[in-house]
C-alpha cells in the first residue's frame, strides 16, 4: 500500500512544483491529481518526475468522465495514471431519492465501460452524504455499490465517520472493492475549528491504527492518500501523514 498525497490539500501553497518537490523530500512515493494539475499535464508529469513520484490515481470531474474519453486517457497516459475516480456531485445535482441514486450509478456504470475499455480502473470517492439514510431509509452509498457492481471504490474513511456511519464496518462488507482509500483524520469536536474540524493523520479521533489492518487485511487497497481539506500548514500536515504512515 503505498503513500500518496491528494494535491488539493496543498491548493494554497502552491506553486505546483514546488509542492511537488517537496513531496519526494518528504518521501511521498505519489501524488493524486485534481483539476488545476490537468491544466499543463506535460509540466505536472515533468514535476513528477523530478521529484521522484508517481501520479498513480486521479480526481476527474463527472463532467470529465462522461465526456470526451479519448481526452481523459491522454490525459492519464501523461500523467502515468491507471486509476480515475469521480470524486463529487454537486449538491444542485444530488440525487434526493432512491431512484435518482440508481440512475447516478447507472451514469458511473457506462462510464466504467468506456473508461476502463483502454486499461484504466474507475471509480467512485465518497464524502459524507452518501451515507445520510433517504427519506424511505436506504443508504446511498449501497445503491451506487450494488446498482453498479463493477466499479471501484476510493474509500474515505473519515467522510465515513462524519456520515455517521462506521468504517470498519464498511470495510467488511464491501472491501472488495476498495482500490484507493484516503488518508485523514477529525479533530476532537470544538477543536481545529480553523480547519474546518480536520487534523493530521494520527492526531485526531479516528483508530487509524485499526483502519491500516482493516485496508491491508480486507481490501484491494494499492494507494493510502493523505488528504486535508482545509490544513494551515502544508509542511505540518504533509509531514506528520508520513510520519503516522511509517508508524504503522
Amino acid at each position: 500500500m503505498k503513500l500518496s498525497f491528494q494535491l488539493y490539500s496543498a491548493r494554497n501553497f502552491t506553486p505546483w512544483a514546488d509542492i511537488i518537490a517537496r513531496l519526494g523530500a518528504l518521501g511521498y512515493e505519489s501524488a493524486e491529481g485534481f483539476g488545476p494539475l490537468y491544466e499543463d499535464p506535460a509540466a505536472t508529469r515533468a514535476a513528477l518526475d523530478a521529484a521522484g513520484l508517481t501520479m498513480p490515481t486521479l480526481h476527474v470531474s463527472l463532467d470529465m468522465a462522461e465526456g470526451d474519453t479519448d481526452a481523459l486517457v491522454a490525459l492519464a497516459r501523461t500523467l502515468g495514471a491507471t486509476a480515475v475516480y469521480v470524486p463529487w456531485i454537486a449538491p444542485e445535482a444530488r440525487p434526493t431519492d432512491a431512484a435518482g441514486w440508481a440512475a447516478l450509478a447507472d451514469r458511473l456504470a457506462a462510464c466504467h465501460a468506456r473508461i476502463t475499455a483502454h486499461g484504466l480502473t474507475f471509480g467512485w470517492h465518497n464524502h459524507d452524504f452518501e451515507f445520510f439514510p433517504l427519506p424511505d431509509g436506504q443508504i446511498p452509498m449501497e445503491i451506487l455499490l450494488t446498482r453498479a457492481p463493477q466499479i471501484d471504490w476510493e474509500a474515505d474513511l473519515a467522510w465515513i465517520v462524519r456520515g455517521k456511519a462506521d468504517p470498519l464496518d464498511w470495510i467488511t462488507r464491501h472491501g472488495a472493492r476498495i482500490t484507493a482509500a484516503h488518508f485523514k483524520d477529525i479533530a476532537p469536536a470544538g477543536e481545529k475549528t480553523d480547519e474546518d474540524g480536520w487534523a493530521d493523520p494520527g492526531t485526531g479521533t479516528v483508530d487509524w491504527a485499526a483502519l491500516h489492518r482493516a485496508l491491508k487485511t480486507q481490501t484491494r487497497c494499492a494507494v493510502l492518500v493523505a488528504e486535508h481539506d482545509n490544513p494551515s500548514s502544508f509542511d505540518r500536515f504533509a509531514t506528520q501523514a508520513v510520519a503516522t504512515y511509517r508508524s504503522f
